[in-house]
């Protein structure tokens, strides 16, 4: 049954993880075209894989999904939601009425190798931050960092973009 005012429930994807992983990737909620492809950031204009493979030096994506994810892996970078669902409707994060967040302390005893939080947009952040009481544990081992969205809604140039986002590279 759809909710009141025509937004209806919708739910996330489980996350992209392995035992490489060191950072992580979290988005809010999946928009209307990455939930119809199943895909993370599967909207053919945003930022995400160009950016990700600009940063690796990795030339373009590839076209292959399954590909793009091994990319990721393979340079230590897992990928998630803030929020496992939430109601609303059309892409919007402005659209989100009842958040409800993933269970980050049973994710992060899963893949204790992941140590930085990389936030794609300040609704990621937000919603973090209202709806996540992370254990003392992962507090002190984590660090958090918004970055601007890849999302086609945000209009900084991809230079700017691909710039700010060099950060989840891993330290040398």
């Amino acid at each position: 049954m759809e909710p009141a005012g025509g937004r209806r429930m919708i739910a996330a994807f489980p996350p992209v993880a392995d035992e490489r992983s060191r950072t992580l990737v979290l988005g809010s909620m999946p928009g209307v075209a990455s939930l119809t492809k199943r895909q993370y950031y599967g909207h053919p204009r945003n930022h995400f894989w160009p950016i990700v493979y600009g940063v690796f030096d990795g030339g373009a994506p590839s076209p292959d999904y399954e590909e793009r994810l091994a990319f990721a892996a393979a340079h230590g970078i897992a990928l998630w939601d803030v929020l496992c669902e939430c109601e609303r409707e059309g892409s919007l994060d402005s659209a989100i009425r009842s958040p409800v967040a993933n269970d980050f302390n049973a994710f992060l005893e899963l893949y204790p190798g992941i140590t930085r939080i990389f936030f794609n947009g300040s609704a990621a952040a937000q919603l973090f931050t209202r709806h996540v009481d992370l254990a003392a544990p992962h507090q002190t081992r984590l660090t958090l960092e918004g970055l601007p969205s890849t999302s086609p809604a945000h209009t900084i140039s991809y230079e700017r973009k691909l710039a700010a986002w060099q950060a989840i590279r891993q330290p040398e």
